[in-house]
């Protein structure tokens, strides 16, 4: 199946969008929770569940107002890359929409993102732009902006698994959260028609991977909050991706465990993690592809 993802990472981007994780002094948010999300960035926007008439649904972007100084520089960042165009074109060139799908970005006054069950609508927060920004250009990323985006892509994706199980109403068998997780690997690791895959999708899964260690390093101390969370600790998730980046190419990232970057007992049994991955998305997606 080919992956989803089409468009190319621009290498000379000047904007961003992190993953909605937190580093410096700032803990992550939570991802597609819109128990923390301002009312006015999801009521009253999604559509009607009926489906729409003709060709189905499209995903359509919009822009909210921005009026915090990381808001405004989050939204400048989004819109001058055209990055949710681009991702929502991803979305119309491959998948079938029973009715239109809204993509906000949008000033949350918190680093997000999330889909809303009930408006049928995904959000990205722009202060999860800002706050991306500011984590790769710490980490001492050569180019932090396309880093960054490369990031985001895989939240969107993330996003887009919670919104597949919604509106196609797929079956699920562990947490929704890891599941989204996975389908944001599988969309940017699968092969194209060309039976290969692009490499700054990879890079994509690994910069997500790095944005949710610099949340887990900004953490001094866990709770019981934080282990009945619905989410995977940021760390089981940084070794999550990384298991299934290794996964489903061993040869080309043997060096993510020759290095110590992902232990050899978890290594061992990634690519079967990887194939049981890819059967089961490709399964559930095949009805749907255009």
């Amino acid at each position: 199946m080919e992956a989803m993802l089409t468009r190319i990472v621009p290498v000379l981007a000047a904007g961003f969008l992190a993953v909605g994780c937190g580093g410096d002094s700032q803990e992550r948010a939570d991802t597609s929770d819109t128990s923390g999300a301002p009312e006015s960035s999801v009521a009253g926007k999604g559509p009607d569940a009926a489906p729409v008439e003709g060709a189905g649904g499209k995903m359509i972007v919009s822009y909210d107002d921005a009026q915090s100084p990381e808001a405004i520089n989050g939204r400048k960042l989004l819109q001058d890359n055209n990055v949710l165009e681009d991702l929502a074109a991803d979305i119309n060139q491959t998948l079938n929409l029973p009715y239109d799908i809204p993509l906000h970005g949008s000033q949350c006054d918190q680093a997000n993102a999330f889909w809303s069950p009930d408006d049928k609508t995904i959000t990205i927060c722009y202060e999860d732009a800002d706050l991306g920004q500011k984590i790769f250009t710490k980490a001492g990323d050569p180019d932090p902006d396309a880093s960054a985006i490369g990031s985001e892509d895989a939240t969107f994706y993330h996003e887009t698994g919670h919104m597949a199980i919604t509106v196609y109403d797929l079956p699920v068998t562990g947490r929704e959260e890891d599941v989204a997780d996975q389908l944001a690997a599988y969309i940017l690791l699968t092969p194209g028609d060309s039976g290969k895959v692009d490499a700054e999708s990879v890079q994509a899964v690994k910069n997500f991977a790095r944005a949710f260690a610099a949340s887990a390093d900004a953490r001094t101390e866990l709770g019981a909050a934080d282990m009945a969370d619905v989410h995977s600790l940021d760390q089981q998730r940084v070794y999550n991706l990384e298991c299934w980046i290794y996964g489903s190419n061993p040869e080309a990232n043997a060096d993510m465990v020759t290095s110590g970057q992902l232990p050899e007992d978890r290594a061992s049994g990634c690519p079967d993690e990887w194939k049981q991955l890819d059967h089961a998305w490709s399964t559930l997606l095949d009805p749907y592809w255009k």
